[in-house]
Order: C-alpha cells, then sequence, then structure tokens
C-alpha cells in the first residue's frame, strides 16, 4: 500500500512546483552546483551533436547544506563554499535543469577538487 502511495506522489507534475536557484536549500551536506557548458565543437572546428557530447565534471557553487553532522551532533562546516569552481565525479548527483541552465545536486564527497 506504501508503494502506491509512493508512485502517486511521484506523478505529480513538476510544474506546480516553482523552482530556482534562490529556492533550492540543499540539506546536510549537499552543494548545489550549476553545470560548466560543455564544448559545442571538437578542437578541429567539428559541431558536435548532443549524443556525442561529454557530461561536464566541472561547475561552480551556488548553494552549500549546513554541513555533515558529527556522531556527537555537531556539524561539520562544508569545506566548499559558493563561489568555488569545483572538480566533481562524471555519474555523481542528481541533474537538474532549471531553465536553459544545467545544475547537479552533490554530496560533498562527490567532489574531487577546488579549480582554481
Amino acid at each position: 500500500m506504501a508503494l502506491c502511495a509512493l508512485s502517486l506522489l511521484l506523478q505529480v507534475p513538476m510544474a506546480a512546483v516553482s523552482l530556482s536557484v534562490s529556492t533550492v536549500k540543499p540539506l546536510g551536506d549537499r552543494i548545489f552546483i550549476k553545470v560548466s557548458a560543455s564544448e559545442e565543437t571538437t578542437a578541429g572546428g567539428i559541431l558536435l551533436p548532443d549524443t556525442a557530447k561529454e557530461k561536464p565534471q566541472v561547475g561552480e557553487v551556488v548553494q552549500v547544506g549546513p554541513g555533515k553532522r558529527n556522531d556527537d551532533g555537531s556539524r561539520q562546516a562544508p569545506e566548499v563554499g559558493v563561489g568555488d569552481k569545483v572538480l566533481y565525479s562524471k555519474y555523481a548527483g542528481t541533474d537538474i535543469k532549471l531553465g536553459s541552465d544545467e545544475y547537479v545536486l552533490l554530496s560533498e564527497k562527490d567532489i574531487l577538487a577546488v579549480v582554481n
């Protein structure tokens, strides 16, 4: 019975929810990242179709959760902050499209490096 209720809940159209960057507040150690644009052409000038483009792994942090909760109940502050450019795992997180921009919501452990 609970499974049926869950499947009904998942069928609610996303249009019913108004999402914007300012309304997304990551929980725990999650980080909200604006994905950098993928390459449109090769080095030789050949236009790439969408199916041939590599998924970007670099983006800019736009929202940060409060941090992971430690065993004693305190919070461990995230190592990245808003505005940081980061490199993250290729298949990490949940992809989210807001307007024409693409974002990914992932756990801090999926961030590999801060890029300067």
